[in-house]
């Protein structure tokens, strides 16, 4: 329906049965959706990671810099 109470006009989207501009809200993403996963690059275990390999290349760095 549009908002003048009328139906609308415009044809559903292919496979749909709503209209593309009248159709209400959606439905949010399909169960199993694998675009919805989370990646894990701010995990805590990560970051700890990271932390910790910026410290062995700066140690290597430094080491570097020592014999060079």
């Amino acid at each position: 329906m549009t908002r003048q109470g009328t139906a609308c006009l415009s044809p559903a989207m292919r496979g749909k049965r709503r209209c593309r501009l009248h159709g209400g809200k959606s439905k949010g993403a399909p169960i199993g959706n694998r675009n919805a996963v989370k990646h894990g690059m701010r995990t805590a275990d990560l970051r700890l990671f990271r932390r910790m390999m910026r410290s062995i290349v700066v140690a290597g760095r430094a080491v570097a810099d020592d014999i060079g």
